[in-house]
């Protein structure tokens, strides 16, 4: 199966996959902001740069799309049709990453939490979970 579009508008389409400011991203943080929590965004002298990190609680939260970073739910499992074999290599390349950055991390002290973006349906449950974070 070709591309539904040719290459210049699929350069288009990709070209406005953001990495910061999602919105899942903003929905975790405006959870935090109403828990009374305080942030740092998108450290880079962290492996990895996490999306939100909390520096009082040595606390590194990544907020992945489930497509992206190879989620187990039913998002995260489909892979194009076009394109295979990229695809495949390309969330392989991104777990290899993600799981080399969650290591360095803990080496460095630092606990690390991956919210997913199916997690976003349930708000309340989200919410329990980070003021559970912000407790400990």
């Amino acid at each position: 199966m070709s591309d539904v579009f040719d290459a210049a508008k699929r350069s288009d389409v990709m070209r406005r996959v953001k990495a910061k400011g999602t919105t899942p991203e903003l929905k975790v943080r405006r959870l935090l902001t109403r828990l009374g929590a305080r942030y740092r965004l998108h450290r880079k002298d962290l492996p990895g740069s996490p999306d939100i990190v909390l520096p009082g609680r040595r606390l590194a939260i990544f907020v992945h799309g489930c497509f992206w970073h190879g989620h187990d739910c039913a998002r995260g499992s489909r892979v194009p049709k076009a394109n295979r074999d990229y695809w495949v290599a390309k969330v392989a390349r991104n777990r290899a990453r993600d799981a080399r950055n969650l290591e360095a991390l803990a080496g460095q002290g630092w606990r690390v939490e991956t919210i997913w973006e199916c997690e976003m349906k349930d708000e309340a449950a989200l919410a329990g979970r980070l003021k559970a974070l912000l407790a400990t």
